[in-house]
């Protein structure tokens, strides 16, 4: 099983995250934000990979450093329980509807992590989860995973629908591309990834 454990300690944040890719989506995540919460658990649900994720940040400042800090960890779980990366799809691209909202997410396992994100918020946060960490989150999670991550908000009123058809485009995304290939080999002229 294609799993790996990350914990992560600072004076910002306390991080113990454990990530299955076989799993069924799987998911005991808490973080002390709960629309960052409910995120993640879309995340693991519609990626299939299970996530145990708990997270003591310093939420009396606000909410950055936790939500940056779990995407570090986060990536830094997915990039170890993929190992070399050999045997995977390695691409996915997904989009989402989330009634008014559709949300488009492509991505490449490549070990060249790059963000694009091209999503607009009307409102400044959902609950205690400001919405210009939805950005930050990512570019974490994909630095720290060695992700090329696109993502693309083509349209939509309601922030909670839009931000939700973000995760659950990356997550679609990301369940094609960690899935195993039909042969074991690297999907690369180059022979590794």
């Amino acid at each position: 099983m294609r799993e790996a454990t990350v914990e992560r300690n600072t004076r910002e944040t306390q991080i113990s995250i454990t990530v299955a890719l076989d799993g069924k989506g799987t998911a005991a995540i808490d973080t002390g934000i709960g629309f960052f919460d409910h995120m993640l658990t879309a995340l693991s649900v519609h990626s299939g990979i299970s996530m145990n994720i708990k997270v003591k940040g310093d939420l009396q400042v606000d909410c950055h450093h936790t939500i940056e800090d779990t995407g570090i960890a986060l990536g830094q779980a997915l990039g170890k329980a993929l190992g070399s990366k050999a045997g995977i799809v390695r691409y996915g691209t997904a989009y989402i509807p989330m009634d008014e909202s559709l949300a488009m997410a492509s991505l490449d396992l490549s070990n060249r992590p790059f963000l694009v994100f091209n999503c607009d918020f009307t409102n400044q946060s959902c609950g205690g989860y400001d919405l210009c960490m939805t950005e930050e989150f990512f570019r974490a999670f994909a630095f720290n995973s060695g992700m090329t991550l696109h993502i693309n908000l083509l349209y939509g009123s309601n922030d909670h629908h839009k931000a939700e058809a973000v995760y659950k485009a990356v997550a679609h995304a990301l369940k094609t591309a960690v899935s195993e290939n039909a042969d074991g080999s690297t999907l690369s002229t180059k022979g590794v990834l």
